[in-house]
C-alpha cells in the first residue's frame, strides 16, 4: 500500500508538470506539494474556477488602491524597449490554467516576499538577475484579458519602475527556457504564477524546488548557487 500511493504521488506530480517536463524538475517528485508549502494566509477556494478547488484567489489581492504608484509619478530613467515589459495578456495554459503573459508569450510570477499593500518588491541582487522584474517606463503595457484597474507600478530600490497586478510586483523566471514554461512555480515555495486578478494561481503545485543559479558572470555571490539561497 505504502509503495502504491508513493507511485500515484509521483504520477499526479508528473501529470501537474507542464507538457515535457520531468517531474524532477520539481524536487521531490514522490512527494506531494500540498505537504511542503501552505497557500498564502487566507487564501480561499476561487468561486470563479468552478468545480477545481485548488484554484485560489488571494483576498489580500484586493489591496488598497492607492497600493500601486501611478504611472509616470517619479522621474526614472528612459530604459531601452529590450528592457521593458509592453504588453500583458492574461490566458490560458495546459495543467495550470489562468496566467498572465508578456508579448513574447513568456510567464509571469509573484513573490511571497514581496507585499501588495503598501506595494514593494524584495527582490534585489541576485533574486533580480533569476527573477527578472517586468519593468516598466510608462506603466501603461498594452492589455488583453487583464483589467487597467489592476496594474500599476512600483518604484524599485534601483529607481526603476516595476508593473504591478493588484500591487504585487511581477517577474520573468529566467529557469523558463521557452514562452509557455512555467518552471517557476512553487519554486522556494515563494514563486507562483500570477493570476489576471493579481492572485497566485496554485492549480498545479509540484514540490519545492530550488530558483536556478544567477548567470555566473553577473552573480554578486559566487558561493549562492550551492549556498543558502533565500529568494
Amino acid at each position: 500500500m505504502v509503495a502504491g500511493a508513493a507511485i500515484a504521488a509521483a504520477l499526479a506530480v508528473a501529470g501537474c508538470a507542464p507538457a515535457g517536463y520531468n517531474a524532477a524538475d520539481y524536487g521531490n517528485a514522490a512527494e506531494p506539494a500540498s505537504n511542503d508549502v501552505a497557500a498564502s494566509p487566507g487564501a480561499t477556494a476561487d468561486p470563479a474556477a468552478g468545480a477545481d478547488p485548488s484554484a485560489t484567489s488571494d483576498p489580500a489581492a484586493e489591496a488598497d488602491p492607492d497600493a500601486t504608484a501611478p504611472a509616470g509619478s517619479d522621474a526614472t530613467t528612459e530604459l531601452p524597449d529590450d528592457q521593458v515589459t509592453n504588453k500583458l495578456t492574461g490566458t490560458a495554459v495546459k495543467r495550470m490554467g489562468e496566467v498572465v503573459e508578456d508579448e513574447d508569450g513568456w510567464v509571469l510570477y509573484r513573490f511571497d516576499g514581496d507585499t501588495n499593500n503598501p506595494a514593494k518588491s524584495n527582490c534585489n541582487g541576485d533574486c533580480a538577475k533569476v527573477w527578472e522584474p517586468a519593468l516598466t517606463n510608462d506603466g501603461k503595457p498594452t492589455l488583453k484579458g487583464v483589467s487597467a484597474s489592476v496594474v500599476g507600478t512600483v518604484t524599485r530600490a534601483d529607481g526603476t519602475k516595476q508593473l504591478t497586478i493588484k500591487g504585487w510586483p511581477i517577474y520573468h523566471y529566467i529557469g523558463d527556457k521557452t514562452p509557455g514554461q512555467w518552471k517557476g512555480q512553487n519554486v522556494s515555495g515563494k514563486w507562483f504564477v500570477i493570476k489576471p486578478d493579481g492572485a497566485k494561481n496554485l492549480t498545479c503545485l509540484p514540490a519545492v524546488s530550488k530558483p536556478v543559479a544567477p548567470p555566473a558572470s553577473e552573480s554578486s555571490d559566487s558561493g549562492s548557487a550551492g549556498g543558502d539561497i533565500s529568494y
